[in-house]
């Protein structure tokens, strides 16, 4: 069932503004133009349109242009309305669109990738655009020669990206779950550290560089709050998502996070509370409860002629232990457990009813969401995925009414 087109907020969720439809194929991307009232996006289907809200209250395309290869992904910067589509075959492609959006024309192609571009960021500061491609690499090119300035290679996927213009540090995901900060610099780079948390696929990234803090969602339905700013490898672990968490913002002005998930989830997390960090799981050859021995100790097996039971671990204490000294189940949104979760029979009693107490809304977008673009000074959100919608939501019912302070996204 489609989701309801309401004039106005009814209640605290996203409230469905428009639906824009007319891609024949999945819509990689999409970005809320600042300041107007339009959306630009890119698709398999090798366009790059720029819709604008009509009279009529319905977006139309004022620009459709069609490229060479399947568009993969966008960087779009409003101030010089620059925008670098990232294709399949590799490329990196720029534009420039004109003052009144009815027109674009293009200003560079940049070899940047022998794979699909899977993620870019354009740094006016530093006159480069950094992407990461299919073929395992980060590259930094410069957008004044149009040459290539430095590539990296991992040993898988590069999946995604977030850049620190200040720094020149790139976060860069991959599709075996591990996320890489370089230092670039130009002809060269440094690796700094690798975050390993995930158990899958990165599939979001978003750096917030007041705080310092890292953003990421994975294919394992979960996001990692990472401090990198407090430098002591402090971690946050959020769970409420059913699906892979493919897309991130976090709102600094409200300490909220917004994650979209493949199956149209959205969740809102209150960031700006004390939350703890959950525990490291632990091994044992047998329960640490019970002191049952698990399948694999054939020793303890054969001195106590038992069965071996299958191993567990207490979310909440990190403990090695058998189903039936951990049958219980709770949430502990303390910890980012927004849904039941396995719970030793010592810790199920130490979690008191406002433990329970959720610190996150969750919403139905009632499509795959593959990406994500907010813009905070409006309270606006479009999502878009392969199901060849794009939808625009107001939500600032849901992530406070603090949003219509004036404040923009950097």
């Amino acid at each position: 069932m489609a989701a309801e087109i309401h004039s106005r907020p009814q209640t605290a969720r996203p409230v469905l503004l428009n639906k824009i439809e007319g891609h024949s194929d999945a819509v990689n991307a999409a970005v809320l133009i600042p300041k107007e009232d339009g959306v630009i996006t890119v698709g398999e289907d090798r366009t790059i349109r720029v819709w604008l809200k009509r009279d009529s209250g319905q977006y139309w395309p004022s620009i459709y242009h069609t490229v060479s290869s399947p568009c993969s992904c966008m960087s779009y910067h409003h101030d010089s309305r620059r925008i670098f589509i990232g294709q399949d075959n590799g490329a990196v492609v720029e534009f420039l669109i004109s003052e009144d959006f009815n027109k674009m024309n293009h200003v560079k192609t940049y070899p940047a990738h022998q794979n699909r571009v899977s993620d870019m960021v354009f740094s006016l500061e530093s006159e480069w655009v950094v992407s990461t491609g299919h073929d395992k690499s980060v590259s930094w090119m410069c957008t004044v020669s149009g040459s290539m300035l430095g590539r990296h290679y991992f040993t898988a996927w590069a999946s995604c990206l977030q850049y620190d213009h200040e720094t020149q540090h790139a976060f860069i995901g991959d599709y075996s779950g591990q996320i890489t900060l370089l230092k670039l610099e130009k002809q060269t780079y440094s690796t700094i550290t690798t975050l390993k948390g995930h158990e899958g696929s990165i599939g979001a990234l978003w750096w917030d560089p007041v705080q310092r803090l890292l953003f990421s969602g994975a294919s394992d339905h979960s996001v990692i709050m990472w401090d990198i700013g407090g430098r002591k490898g402090r971690t946050l672990l959020l769970q409420g998502h059913h699906e892979r968490v493919q897309a991130l913002r976090y709102l600094q002005l409200t300490r909220q996070l917004v994650s979209c998930s493949a199956d149209g989830g959205m969740a809102v997390w209150n960031m700006d509370t004390q939350r703890e960090e959950a525990p490291q799981w632990l091994d044992s050859d047998s329960c640490q409860k019970c002191e049952q021995p698990f399948f694999w100790n054939i020793k303890q097996m054969w001195d106590t002629k038992t069965l071996g039971l299958r191993q567990h671990h207490c979310r909440k204490c990190g403990k090695a232990v058998c189903g039936k000294c951990s049958s219980k189940r709770s949430t502990f949104p303390l910890m980012g457990f927004e849904f039941p979760v396995r719970v030793c029979d010592l810790c199920i009693d130490t979690i008191k009813e406002e433990d329970r107490a959720p610190l996150a809304s969750f919403h139905e977008g009632k499509h795959n969401i593959a990406h994500m673009d907010m813009d905070p000074s409006r309270g606006l959100m479009v999502t878009c995925g392969s199901d060849r919608v794009v939808k625009i939501w107001d939500m600032t019912q849901v992530v406070g009414c603090s949003l219509a302070t004036g404040f923009s996204p950097r």
